[in-house]
């Protein structure tokens, strides 16, 4: 999606959510604003760099998660089905395997961009 992400993730023996996410913020949050920085091509980037501005940094990701358990089969299958229609009830994309940014096109027997792994 153009304006948050949604992700179905689990963790592994020895890690916790929080730490996953809070690891995934500063790794992305650090790139991102890095990549706006030293995009001589961004006519944007002064402006783009002031909105994450914080009177305690910079801040790229909103502080709040919306986790949601997923605690069985059928609420997994619901979850990942909405997270694959989203673009397409955003009006992005007609099919959901067609949105480069997501796990559908794996799910409809292509590659997408990153591997999807299915324990």
């Amino acid at each position: 999606m153009t304006n948050h992400v949604h992700l179905i993730v689990r963790a592994g023996a020895g890690f916790s959510l929080s730490d996953i996410f809070r690891d995934f913020k500063k790794f992305t949050s650090k790139a991102l604003l890095k990549a706006i920085s030293e995009n001589n091509r961004e006519s944007r980037k002064e402006w783009l760099l002031k909105q994450f501005e914080t009177p305690d940094g910079n801040r790229f990701w909103r502080s709040d998660n919306q986790p949601v358990e997923l605690w069985s089969n059928a609420v997994i299958y619901q979850k990942l089905n909405y997270l694959h229609q989203n673009p397409v009830e955003a009006g992005l994309v007609f099919r959901a395997e067609d949105y480069v940014y997501s796990s559908a096109s794996d799910y409809a027997g292509n590659k997408g961009m990153i591997d999807i792994f299915v324990i």
